[in-house]
């Protein structure tokens, strides 16, 4: 017996406004089998764990490119 979704997960590439994102919501709901689409409100969280993907990616370039000048 193969498992079953009950539901996703969906992250947008950038912040959107609330002003802005009621065409996305709207297209969300119009898929098949949709039930609720409730946008999360960016907040702290999410700009600490950006910078922190931010900081470890600028370190693994660094690492990277200085490796490649050796």
């Amino acid at each position: 017996m193969t498992g079953r979704h009950a539901g996703y997960f969906v992250s947008l590439e950038e912040n959107l406004r609330e002003d802005d994102a009621e065409a996305t919501l709207n297209a969300l709901r119009q898929i098949k089998g949709v039930l609720s689409v409730e946008p999360k409100i960016a907040d702290a969280s999410d700009l600490i764990a950006t910078a922190r993907i931010r900081r470890e990616f600028e370190r693994a370039f660094i690492t990277a490119f200085q490796g490649a000048l050796k």
